[in-house]
């Protein structure tokens, strides 16, 4: 069976980063796993959103070429998209209170469990780490 990798904005956003070749080969790589179908690739529109600003905001990508970025995602059969609801926002509120996460990654965090994803690729490692049924995979490490 296939792994079935959740990946964090960070990790799509890198592939398109010339300031980190290292990270930017290893990224490509892992995106060409799910197109090769080698690997289950899952986002959410959380991080479809993520994607876009990150690209826009950081990398200086044209909202133009961010725009085709996340498009393909969207478009692609190779990724499956999930989403989170009501629901999921309040479990993460009151997630919020008994942790010192990040809200929109304890929203990340309850939209994995909802859509029974175990597995997250990451680099930040320090937000996911210790929950209960999520596995953090650093691909930098």
């Amino acid at each position: 069976m296939k792994d079935r990798l959740f990946f964090d904005a960070n990790l799509i956003c890198y592939a398109f980063d010339a300031n980190e070749p290292a990270k930017r080969a290893i990224c490509q790589d892992l995106i060409k796993q799910v197109l090769n179908n080698e690997i289950i690739g899952v986002v959410s529109n959380q991080v479809l959103g993520e994607i876009f600003n990150a690209a826009t905001k950081k990398l200086k990508v044209t909202p133009h070429n961010a725009k085709i970025i996340v498009q393909a995602i969207i478009e692609s059969d190779k990724w499956q998209k999930i989403n989170y609801t009501h629901d999921t926002i309040s479990r993460a509120t009151e997630r919020f209170e008994q942790s010192n996460v990040p809200f929109w990654d304890l929203v990340i965090i309850e939209t994995l469990k909802e859509n029974n994803v175990t597995k997250i690729i990451t680099e930040n490692e320090r937000d996911f780490r210790g929950i209960q049924g999520i596995k953090v995979i650093n691909p930098f490490k």
